[in-house]
């Protein structure tokens, strides 16, 4: 884009293409402040930089956590329309209208139809509007989570009947336990009836054993229940992790760690609030029907009473709800800290950058902590109202008890028998205040569970997947785009290219061209968003999985051991051969690490695989692809860690081992040294395929005007210059 035709730009225009693009994301805007900065931003700002200008135009119009983004219309993800465009010296706002055309509005109201080809040299300012505040309404209906969970506790309904016949007679039995004192007092104490007490009490010693005995069974039938609950849900949210599909999955892992394990609570909570809500609070309400029986009008005191603890257990959980959100995910921020602590803790330390993330954990600690003084005082005032409550209920019922018995409705043993009753209704209402307010936590932990949930797998749960037999014999895209969620930037756009059986291919390019992103998607990690991938005759993604990892194998640039021993980490399938095994790790010289170490193939390897070199990964990751033989090798920067006399044997190993009909398809910045393997070179810039073509070709072309020091940059295979 030559600045100077942006000098012809009438500034009117792209004022109102701007105001009409923030009402279109429904952005608040005042006209008034709107105006005045219009007149207040210099003209000569866009004519330097045009994103900068918007910037200053929204800072000044008091429009905040709206971040403007300057890129071309080639790395633009369309999808993100609309956006303003500078095409042939004018400002329009473009948006999309179908498929094929894309529509320009001039300020002045001109409205024209474009076609993306005509569009590729245009310039775009894209806006990122803050993410629309979610709502505080939560409902269990539509929460993958939740029902999750839901099904999971009646997958065998058997458990809740036994439960409900021990909690019956566990209320019955209390209602024993008062009749008994009811029987002392009215009948024992005043004529002293010892051998009715004996019998009395020989019936309780009965029921309190009973009673023990029903408890403990049903304690024991929740417990079962919850832990294989627990089994069952926490396996299938595991494995839906595995098989998300990467491009979405949260970038941060702590909190997607913590989405993970909120699941437990949810669990935990739903199974003891299930007893409590369908069994033991409606015997709140049977305990207040025989107060009636035996006390009369002293009954009154606790059916007043309910719907006031009722209300201050709904109006606690209101006020927690704001709090327990920001408290949780302030928790989830620094879970990610936490991760990235440990993770990096040498580039920490090497970069004299303690005390920058020590104040970062100080901050969000203290955050979290008033948030959580915030909690516990809300919690502590309804618990001590709570309580009191219970008391003033006691007091009220000795009241009017009193007077019930000063008319001859009552008998001292029946007021003590209401006394008893009446506290087996002030437990479960207590007990109702405490689920509301704990309710507030298991809300959030089902929304990041169900964030997870809803995350898209790498094949649809109904998909009728392919399993063809025959073995792939050319990989290709079909107008393939890629960008990443949420990013206005198009990581890939390739209207075509094959790979065909037998080529060996090296994909060039400068840092951030787009070859990793184009491997993850040939290697079936990140779904394009538009377009096709080819794997022999199928399409790749209506392939089952298996099939294409038994045909397929990919090495990422970033390698990765886990914990374990060198061999499992070497057979990470668990399905190659001790002789393929030992065959790979002695070509390439893995068991060199194997010699230097007593254990041999058992050494321990830590997380990330800590304890080996840089190199000593690379080796690892790439033995574990060579020994189990693809059919279609995906390499990125397999020897970037490597010294000169590693990196020629591995490109020797590579040539021996991949088979006469394999693909291979390397990405490297060191070319010269794999040239002699390769049969193809493809050069990206910009997420697209600017030459192809026979390697003499290509690194002709790419010498030709380069300075003799970037040309024996190249042929010595030094980084980061082609």
């Amino acid at each position: 884009m030559d600045v100077e035709q942006l000098n012809h730009s009438p500034v009117a225009a792209i004022e109102q293409s701007l105001l009409q693009l923030l009402q279109k994301l429904a952005v608040p805007v005042s006209s008034n402040l709107y105006q005045q900065a219009c007149e207040k931003v210099p003209s000569e700002l866009l004519q330097q930089r045009p994103v900068d200008w918007v910037q200053h135009l929204l800072t000044e119009a008091g429009i905040k956590g709206v971040q403007p983004i300057q890129l071309g219309w080639r790395r633009f993800d369309q999808r993100l329309l609309p956006a303003l465009v500078y095409h042939n010296e004018r400002w329009y706002l473009a948006e999309r209208i179908d498929s094929e055309s894309v529509t320009l509005r001039h300020g002045e109201g001109e409205i024209t139809e474009y076609t993306e080809e005509s569009l590729q040299n245009a310039l775009v300012i894209w806006l990122r509007a803050p993410a629309k505040k979610r709502s505080e309404r939560f409902s269990l209906k539509g929460n993958l989570a939740a029902g999750l969970v839901w099904k999971e506790m009646f997958r065998e309904p058997g458990w809740l009947g036994k439960v409900l016949a021990a909690t019956v007679l566990v209320n019955l039995i209390a209602v024993a336990t008062s009749i008994f004192a009811l029987q002392v007092y009215d009948r024992v104490v005043p004529t002293q009836a010892y051998a009715t007490l004996t019998t009395l009490v020989g019936g309780m010693v009965l029921i309190v054993t009973l009673d023990w005995f029903l408890k403990i069974v049903r304690a024991r039938i929740l417990d079962s229940m919850s832990c294989a609950v627990d089994k069952r849900t926490s396996q299938q949210l595991f494995d839906h992790l595995l098989h998300l599909q990467l491009d979405v999955q949260p970038r941060s892992l702590g909190t997607l760690a913590a989405q993970i394990s909120g699941l437990d609570s949810v669990r935990q909570f739903l199974s003891s609030v299930l007893v409590f809500a369908i069994l033991d609070m409606p015997f709140a309400l049977m305990f207040i029907a025989f107060i009636a029986i035996i006390g009369g009008a002293v009954a009154w005191v606790y059916l007043l009473l309910l719907p006031v603890a009722l209300l201050l257990g709904y109006v606690t959980q209101r006020r927690l709800r704001r709090l327990m959100r920001e408290q949780m995910m302030r928790h989830n921020e620094r879970q990610g800290i936490l991760v990235d602590t440990i993770r990096g803790a040498e580039s920490i330390r090497a970069g004299n950058a303690t005390w920058r993330f020590s104040q970062q954990w100080q901050e969000i600690t203290a955050s979290i902590d008033g948030f959580n003084i915030q909690q516990k005082a809300i919690s502590s005032i309804s618990n001590i109202t709570t309580a009191s409550l219970s008391t003033i209920a006691y007091v009220s019922a000795i009241v009017v008890g009193v007077f019930e018995i000063g008319a001859g409705n009552l008998t001292m043993g029946g007021l003590i028998a209401c006394s008893i009753l009446g506290g087996r209704v002030i437990a479960p209402i207590a007990q109702a205040v405490q689920q509301l307010a704990q309710w507030q936590n298991v809300e959030q932990a089902l929304q990041m569970v169900n964030q997870v949930l809803k995350l898209p797998k790498e094949r649809r749960e109904d998909q009728p997947l392919l399993l063809p037999h025959d073995l792939p014999n050319s990989l290709a895209l079909e107008k393939i785009r890629f960008a990443y969620p949420q990013s206005p930037i198009q990581q890939i756009n390739i209207p075509e290219l094959h790979f065909k059986s037998g080529e060996r291919v090296l994909l060039l390019g400068q840092v951030g061209c787009g070859k990793s992103t184009l491997l993850k998607v040939l290697a079936g990690l990140y779904r394009p968003n538009e377009g096709r991938i080819r794997l022999g005759d199928g399409d790749l993604w209506e392939i089952d999985p298996l099939v294409v990892a038994s045909h397929l194998s990919y090495l990422p640039q970033s390698v990765h051991l886990f914990k374990g021993t060198l061999r499992s980490n070497l057979a990470l399938s668990g399905t190659a051969s001790d002789s393929r095994l030992l065959h790979i790790t002695r070509e390439l010289g893995v068991d060199t690490i194997a010699a230097s170490n007593l254990l041999g193939m058992d050494l321990p390897i830590s997380e990330g695989g800590d304890g080996l070199s840089g190199g000593q990964r690379q080796l690892v990751a790439l033995a574990r692809v060579m020994i189990n033989q693809p059919r279609i090798w995906i390499l990125d920067e397999p020897t970037a860690s490597l010294d000169g006399e590693s990196e020629k044997n591995v490109w020797r190993v590579l040539e021996d081992n991949v088979g006469a009909d394999d693909i291979l398809i390397v990405a490297t910045h060191r070319p010269m040294q794999a040239m002699a393997l390769a049969t193809r070179v493809i050069v990206m810039h910009e997420g697209e395929v600017v030459q192809d073509g026979k390697p003499e070709s290509v690194m002709t072309k790419l010498m030709a005007g380069r300075p003799a020091k970037q040309q024996a940059a190249i042929a010595g295979g030094m980084p980061n210059v082609v």
